[in-house]
């Protein structure tokens, strides 16, 4: 009688103990699970953090899938986010930055002549990139002819070649003149004077005057190295010397015509005469003047380093 009224004793109170136990585990888990939730029902702007507490009188939205505080932003707020986006253009759609959903932006509905004020923009704004291009093209394009009717008068000379253009097509004329710049453009852009020195330099040890013009590599001891050659259009500079020496080149074949020229009578086998002149003389010259920078490129030293204290000493005894 005494055991059992002791075993059940203990029972009673070890568990009267455990369910206190469970009963303080449980308070404690829902407190953490409240806290929790009022921590994600707890409204925060993600544009200038601050809470519900902070401004009751505030309005909030939800404008994009974003789950728990980053969903809520003040309508404030997202209004001058939207505004620093768009930057004054209202057609520029702008998304959530976290999870990309576009938001979705109403107007008020506008006025008929609102409307087409507003439609009559938007077909400019599209127009305007093509029509300023075109303007371009045309700019371009008439300069072309301009240019080509110039040269035709003066290598032709100016009575011959308006009479030559009074008498063609116009549709001929307006096709085939503004090809006359782009042909001089690309004949330009020919470097025969590269190929030219190429050569010379394989084969100039056969003939003694180009042997001491152009030395070769193999047998001129004097050159050790292949220096590197600069590509031709390299830089904008020399895009710029092409386009404007391939555009003066008429009038400065005319040029040569009247001084190296002048018994001839025909303006035409004057200009050409003239314009080959110029040609060969300058490649000639310019062959010569790469070969030489080819020359010194290929036989520079690099010293060594001498200290400044160094070389004073040396010059004083010079």
């Amino acid at each position: 009688m005494i055991q059992n009224h002791i075993v059940s004793r203990i029972r009673r109170d070890g568990g009267s103990k455990i369910f206190s136990k469970m009963a303080d585990r449980s308070d404690v888990q829902s407190q953490t699970g409240l806290q929790r939730l009022n921590s994600e029902d707890r409204k925060t702007c993600w544009v200038c953090f601050a809470t519900e507490d902070d401004d009751r009188a505030a309005t909030w939205t939800q404008p994009c899938r974003c789950k728990g505080t980053t969903r809520w932003v003040h309508h404030s707020c997202l209004q001058r986010w939207i505004d620093e986006k768009q930057r004054g253009r209202s057609n520029t759609v702008v998304s959530c930055p976290q999870c990309n959903t576009e938001y979705r932006i109403v107007f008020p509905k506008l006025g008929p002549l609102m409307y087409l004020i507003d439609v009559a923009d938007r077909i400019v704004y599209k127009v305007v990139p093509y029509a300023a291009a075109g303007m371009v093209v045309g700019s371009i394009y008439w300069s072309a002819v301009s240019y080509g009717a110039f040269t035709v008068m003066q290598v032709l000379g100016h009575k011959e070649g308006l009479d030559i253009i009074e008498s063609v097509d116009p549709i001929f004329l307006l096709v085939t003149l503004p090809t006359i710049p782009i042909m001089l453009i690309l004949a330009k852009m020919i470097h025969w004077e590269d190929y030219v020195l190429r050569v010379w330099r394989r084969h100039s040890s056969k003939i003694p005057l180009l042997n001491y013009l152009f030395p070769s590599r193999q047998e001129n001891r004097q050159v050790p190295r292949a220096p590197a050659e600069p590509a031709p259009l390299s830089d904008p500079v020399s895009a710029t010397r092409l386009l404007c020496s391939a555009l003066l080149f008429p009038s400065i074949a005319t040029l040569w015509g009247k001084l190296m020229f002048s018994t001839v009578d025909s303006n035409l086998q004057r200009t050409i005469l003239g314009g080959i002149a110029f040609v060969v003389i300058k490649g000639v010259l310019r062959i010569y003047y790469k070969q030489q920078q080819y020359l010194r490129q290929a036989q520079r030293k690099i010293q060594d380093f001498v200290p400044e204290d160094e070389q004073a000493p040396t010059q004083h005894a010079q």
